[in-house]
């Protein structure tokens, strides 16, 4: 658990201190950003092994 005015020393959830507006902020949108990417960056990925199946 964090003391209020320490650093941020991990972007581990359990490591964030949500109780500050600005890293909850912060990190809420970082992780939402990276969850997009990463559902996109599947979903590209799997129709491509699909398309690739297909064409042989």
């Amino acid at each position: 658990m964090m003391i209020p005015g320490e650093t941020v020393h991990s972007p581990l959830f359990q490591d964030l201190p949500w109780w500050m507006p600005d890293h909850f902020v912060f990190f809420g949108v970082l992780y939402a950003v990276l969850g997009v990417l990463g559902v996109a960056l599947t979903v590209t990925v799997l129709q491509s092994v699909r398309d690739a199946k297909k064409a042989q």
